[in-house]
């Protein structure tokens, strides 16, 4: 109980799980050099004895323990905004626990239809919580033939189902595809992929498994090789972590860990639910990622000598634009959090998916502008080897050069820079994730379009126009 270690964290993981990865199976994955630097990072989450994060990875829980501030409850602005100050010092693993505000922010639903699977919410929640364990979330199903239902697929497996019930509990048997760091939790948690209707009862599903649950496996993909360069590579050789396929392979459930198991109604307000969290998450990595991507065009085009030329200007004026609007959404959806029944607060959902929306479909369009700042010199650049090497680093020094007061090797760290930011390892799966992650920006219109006071519009418009009211007769206002 309470809170543990980095040394306890790297030993938990040593629980005969199945993982794989580039083909072959990994019996410990920390002493796997794919998951190495990964590993590292979310180990430092359990730092709890250093002075500057300590505040910002630790709460009083109301039973007066320490627990890590990921499992804080939200009743007040201040949660909020600590929460995201906390996603500084947070590794993936610790991310998406996030999962348990999402089980958590429906109870209150949940309790209406089915008042244990409200209890075992609570249960799997304080059990993560007292024993400082990290949960995934597990949501996206394979789906097959997408215009078709779950219950209409070739294979019924294609959406994870129910394919036994028990006394004790439920079989399940399905996949789940892209789950961030599904081997470095301690909990596979599974919410369903969409809303679920009539004759979808054995698909509507949720629960609480331990990643080495006997029929768990997670096939693993990485964005980049292990032992890349940290000059090359900035981002990538630091923050490598791995995608899980995660392959559920007739699991038993015991019904304590189970949330959800036919009550289709409820599977549209758990999917629901995890998306708001996973977007809030992919909002505050967007602010974050947005302003690098201004301050790493600036300094650039100061080396370069261009930063004055008015079309330089105007580009990163578009990239200043660009952050303050997300960082505006993400304010303004904490400044004006919505309230449950039970007192938890939570980001405003409209704000969340305007922003999330905003930030996804114009991610393209900055990376643009900073390549056509940048030039082709981001991807032809000579390596860190090549700079090391004897024999060309007085070559390298005199045609890099472009002013006395810029270091040549500087210049060639921001370059890297924005190549594993925008074109090359990280740079590829940012591409591709910012669109996805939280869902597709479909996703984001539907629930827009869903919290957005139309009616209120509407009514305005009436107002503006002169037909609010009144009975009409003749064609005219009575």
């Amino acid at each position: 109980m309470g809170l543990k270690n980095p040394e306890w964290y790297r030993e938990s993981l040593r629980d005969g799980r199945v993982t794989y990865i580039a083909g072959e199976s990994v019996p410990d994955i920390t002493q796997n050099e794919w998951f190495s630097t990964v590993i590292d990072v979310c180990a430092e989450d359990y730092n709890y004895t250093d002075p500057a994060t300590r505040d910002l990875r630790v709460y009083e829980t109301e039973d007066g323990t320490e627990a890590h501030r990921i499992f804080k409850i939200p009743t007040s602005v201040d949660d909020l905004e600590k929460r995201i100050a906390m996603s500084s010092v947070t590794g993936i693993a610790t991310g998406v626990t996030a999962v348990l505000m999402a089980l958590y922010n429906i109870k209150d639903q949940v309790a209406k239809v089915n008042g244990q699977y409200a209890e075992n919410i609570e249960r799997i929640y304080k059990y993560c919580r007292d024993n400082d364990m990290r949960a995934d979330q597990c949501i996206t199903d394979a789906k097959g033939d997408r215009s078709r239902h779950p219950k209409d697929q070739d294979d019924p497996d294609l959406y994870m189902r129910i394919i036994d019930r028990q006394k004790d509990g439920i079989v399940v048997r399905g996949a789940k595809l892209h789950i961030t760091g599904a081997s470095l939790v301690h909990e596979q948690t599974v919410m369903p992929t969409k809303a679920m209707g009539p004759g979808e009862e054995e698909w509507s599903l949720s629960f609480s498994i331990p990643t080495n649950a006997p029929g768990v496996k997670i096939i693993n993909r990485a964005y980049a090789k292990p032992g890349l360069s940290e000059m090359d590579y900035p981002l990538s050789s630091h923050h490598n972590a791995p995608e899980g396929f995660v392959v559920f392979d007739d699991v038993f459930v015991p019904w304590d860990r189970v949330f959800l198991a036919g009550e289709y109604q409820l599977a549209g307000v758990l999917a629901h639910s995890l998306g708001l969290w996973e977007r809030v998450g992919g909002l505050i990595g967007m602010v974050k990622r947005s302003r690098l991507l201004v301050g790493t065009a600036q300094l650039l085009c100061e080396m370069n000598g261009i930063h004055k030329a008015s079309h330089i200007q105007e580009k990163i004026s578009d990239l200043v634009f660009y952050a303050e609007m997300l960082r505006m959404s993400l304010e303004y959806a904490v400044k004006n959090y919505k309230v449950t029944e039970t007192g938890m607060v939570y980001p405003d959902p409209l704000a969340v998916n305007v922003g999330k929306f905003y930030g996804a479909s114009n991610w393209h369009g900055m990376v643009q502008k900073l390549h056509d700042m940048s030039g082709a010199l981001v991807l032809t650049l000579p390596t860190e080897a090549d700079y090391r090497n004897e024999e060309l680093t007085k070559t390298l020094n005199k045609y890099l050069h472009t002013k006395n007061d810029v270091v040549v090797e500087d210049r060639m760290r921001v370059y890297n820079l924005i190549r594993d930011l925008t074109a090359d390892s990280f740079g590829g799966w940012e591409l591709v994730t910012t669109l996805a992650a939280g869902g597709g920006l479909a996703a984001q219109r539907i629930v827009t379009m869903r919290e957005y006071d139309l009616e209120g519009a509407k009514q305005q418009a009436r107002e503006a126009a002169g037909i609010g009211g009144g009975a009409h007769k003749g064609g005219r206002r009575a």
